[in-house]
């Protein structure tokens, strides 16, 4: 029988942690292990050029409240010791060429890395499908089909294989596709194997005394076959506003359930700051709409409120491992952010930004409110000046096709019409990569697929995939 890395890694440590419990482990007495709740190993993952090559993994163990345990005893293992060996305080030791993953177990819990011995692969670019009407987000169901929102209005729903359109759905609620709306992003529900449930975002016409003005609004719908039934739009943007730009919008689901939800300024800047309403926030809500009792609910705030101070942010994801937030968002002339989203949080704009407004000759002293955020405000974990690349969608990877990416930030851009990608060391910017410039794509969505090769559209309307030369 022949496993995957992804069953290997899934299932070893597992594995591993229950002969440890049944045969004992005379060396896990300096900690209750009944009180052990999670251990994560850091690096993420780890490169090696040739056999006696070396490199330390460290091991956090913490109680099931969160605690770390310094003295939690750990033992520690290599899948494959014909390419790493690893020793009983984690330092593990190159023997030979390939792909392998090293774990570490405390009491009846574990954590596994990959390691790769070699060249790293060579990420190349192969188009799948071209034709698509100005694609927009990326979500991929459980049997592998892609499902992608059309900024004009429409779902297509891809095979699996990407090469092919099996349906496309009209959306069911009227679409402002003007400016920069239209039909926005789209992710499944986690649970979308019991109740095929789907969200999207969109920019929602207003009817009545808000005619002529516009906001980005979330829907659900259950998809069957190929058509959707139950549909409701579940949250509003408020309060709608003229303008067709800075909408937003991606929508990330919590391990708890919960949606966040990203939602531009409209192109006005000081409703970013204005508590009264939702423009240029990040919220979070229930998908049924309701809102969840542990948000920051500071006083006059809408509850739905999670962050605010946001211009457009147009890329979202949860970081793997931590369940962080970090968004991707456009500042003005240069000044594009990466930020760990935290709750309650103010990250500035418009009152400072290190980019500029629009027309000032380029260079540092035009920069919005001095440009350095602290104290005030949240300072970003990165940003790109002097011109802005314009973020788009985003993932955080960790899957085991690029064991040299995991746990960076990869995400499409499109006034850079590139793929950036950041590795983090902890929460701090250890180095930054432009990658695929000479494709000259406004890359709009960036998605890592259940087979962890990644995915991304482009505003010319191609589907791409990322993978190994």
């Amino acid at each position: 029988m022949t496993l995957s890395a992804n069953a290997l890694r899934a299932g070893f440590p597992v594995l591993f942690a229950g002969l440890l419990a049944s045969c004992g482990d005379p060396s896990s007495t300096d900690v209750d292990t009944g009180a052990v709740g999670s251990i994560s190993l850091s690096p993420p993952s780890a490169i090696m050029s040739a056999a006696g090559d070396t490199v330390r993994f460290t091991a956090t163990v913490s109680d099931q409240t969160g605690v770390v345990l310094p003295d939690a005893s750990v033992t520690w293992s290599s899948i494959d010791a014909g390419v790493v060996v690893v020793s009983d305080d984690g330092l593990v030791t190159a023997t030979g060429i390939g792909t392998t993953f090293v774990s570490a177990v405390s009491g009846s819990v574990s954590d596994s890395v990959p390691v790769t011995v070699g060249p790293a692969p060579t990420p190349v670019t192969a188009e799948l499908l071209s034709g698509l009407s100005s694609p927009w987000g990326i979500a991929q169901l459980p049997d592998g089909r892609f499902l992608i929102s059309q900024k004009g209005g429409s779902f297509v729903v891809l095979a699996s294989s990407g090469q092919s359109v099996l349906a496309t759905i009209p959306a069911p609620f009227a679409v402002e596709s003007g400016g920069q709306g239209g039909l926005l992003d789209v992710v499944a529900d986690p649970d979308f194997d019991q109740n095929s449930k789907i969200y999207w975002t969109y920019s929602e016409p207003g009817v009545g005394a808000e005619a002529g003005l516009y906001g980005t609004a979330v829907a659900a719908a259950t998809l069957v076959g190929n058509a959707l039934q139950d549909e409701e739009v579940i949250y509003r943007q408020h309060p709608k506003t003229g303008g067709r730009g800075h909408y937003g919008s991606r929508l990330v689901f919590r391990a708890d359930g919960t949606l966040f939800v990203t939602l531009g300024d409209k192109q006005l800047g000081s409703p970013a700051q204005d508590t009264t309403g939702t423009l240029g926030k990040v919220v979070r809500i229930n998908p049924d709409g309701s809102v969840p009792a542990d948000n920051p609910r500071r006083p006059g705030w809408p509850p739905e409120i999670w962050s605010l101070g946001h211009r457009n942010p147009q890329g979202a994801a949860l970081r793997p491992g931590t369940g962080d937030l970090w968004v991707v968002e456009h500042g003005p002339q240069g000044g594009d952010e990466l930020n760990r989203v935290v709750a309650g949080a103010n990250y500035g704009w418009p009152a400072v930004s290190y980019g500029c407004p629009y027309g000032s000759p380029v260079g540092d002293a035009c920069r919005i409110g001095g440009g350095t955020h602290a104290p005030g405000y949240v300072e970003p974990v990165s940003y790109w000046v002097p011109v802005s690349v314009a973020p788009a969608g985003m993932i955080i990877y960790d899957g085991d096709r690029f064991p040299q990416w995991q746990d960076d930030v990869i995400f499409g851009t499109l006034a850079g019409t590139a793929i950036w990608r950041v590795s983090l060391v902890g929460d701090v910017e250890s180095t930054r990569e432009e990658l695929f410039a000479d494709l000259g794509e406004r890359i709009r969505d960036v998605h890592q697929g259940l087979d962890g090769w990644i995915y991304f559209v482009t505003d010319s309307g191609r589907f791409i995939q990322i993978r190994h030369s």
